[in-house]
């Protein structure tokens, strides 16, 4: 079989030599001339995965139709900026119905859509049901060593979803189906935020107790939101909500966790970005994630004050002032509501 990868990131490159390894041929799209060249030339992509080789079955091209014409799955794995574009180009050069998977974790920042609704948009009608997005904890650098793995795929079709599964799933990563799209989606984006709270909370030195409850109140703000806009709360509690905000708040693997550590350095953003070199979806996705909010009325103080530091020059550390100087309230309640709306109660 055949698959594309749109996208020459860590990720992308990641889940092209996955699908190698499961006996696809694949071709992944590069904006960039020089990366095509080396993964055709060398096999490597240097500047996302140092000393990794990519596996034989793999090559690149700067052509979008080249390489997804005649493709049985295409895994869209660009920034969350880049989709609607690279999606729109690709569109009339599909050919077939192909299992179109996303594997990007934020918002689109102008219309503050999910991905999956962008790619719905932009790609023909009859492909609105091989749509699917995949999630859950997994660095690109541990799955590039084969390190054992968990994540979920989603889709509105049962049938694509477990398709997906089909062709991912090995001996080191294992795929998981869940019915909630919207969950899988959400809990994918947000936890950014949170992690982006965890980097600035060790680099200022507060410790375990602070990010543990960091973490914790995050992901009641994630499941917040995301009751909001039509996710089951339950999908938070699995591999697309607290297994991805566990291993994202905790890894220096972590882009977001990084980012978030400089700042607390006390580095300009546009300084840490730059220094990243990659893309921080944190960033934009705090900026949607704090918009998305007030539209829906929901409260969200994590990332109110995460987006105050990002975009509104205040002091981390008074940020964290700020959010432990809350008024009180009962944690009991929460849980308690969060419960009846998972029972429908």
């Amino acid at each position: 079989m055949k698959a594309a990868v749109l996208g020459a990131g860590s990720w992308g490159t990641v889940l092209a030599s996955l699908l190698a390894d499961n006996g696809f041929a694949v071709t992944i799209y590069a904006r960039n001339p020089s990366v095509a060249e080396e993964i055709n030339r060398r096999g490597t992509n240097a500047k996302y995965l140092p000393e990794f080789h990519i596996p034989d079955g793999v090559g690149a091209t700067t052509s979008l139709e080249e390489a997804v014409s005649d493709r049985e799955m295409i895994i869209v794995a660009v920034p969350s900026h880049s989709v609607r574009e690279v999606a729109r180009a690709a569109a009339p050069h599909l050919r077939g119905r192909p299992l179109v998977v996303h594997a990007t974790k934020g918002f689109e920042p102008v219309t503050l859509k999910r991905i999956s609704e962008v790619l719905e948009e932009e790609f023909p009608p009859f492909l609105a049901d091989r749509i699917a997005v995949l999630s859950g904890p997994s660095h690109a650098e541990e799955v590039a060593r084969r390190s054992p793995t968990a994540v979920v795929v989603s889709s509105k079709s049962r049938e694509t979803a477990e398709a997906v599964q089909s062709h991912l799933i090995n001996n080191y990563f294992r795929v998981y189906t869940n019915p909630d799209l919207i969950g899988v989606e959400i809990g994918g984006a947000l936890k950014n935020i949170i992690a982006l709270g965890a980097g600035l909370s060790d680099g200022l030195g507060f410790g375990d107790n602070a990010k543990a409850a960091l973490m914790t109140r995050g992901l009641a703000e994630i499941a917040r939101l995301g009751m909001a806009m039509g996710a089951r709360p339950i999908t938070f509690a699995g591999l697309a909500g607290v297994g991805d905000l566990v291993v994202t708040c905790t890894s220096r693997h972590s882009r977001n966790w990084r980012a978030g550590y400089m700042l607390s350095q006390g580095k300009a953003l546009e300084d840490v970005l730059a220094e990243m070199g990659m893309v921080v979806e944190g960033v934009k996705t705090t900026r949607a994630a704090h918009r998305l909010a007030q539209s829906y009325g929901v409260e969200m103080p994590i990332t109110a004050e995460l987006h105050a530091v990002l975009f509104e020059g205040k002091d981390p550390s008074q940020a964290v002032e700020d959010l432990m100087g809350r008024g009180k309230t009962h944690e009991m309640e929460e849980i308690v509501e969060g419960w009846l709306n998972l029972l429908g109660g």
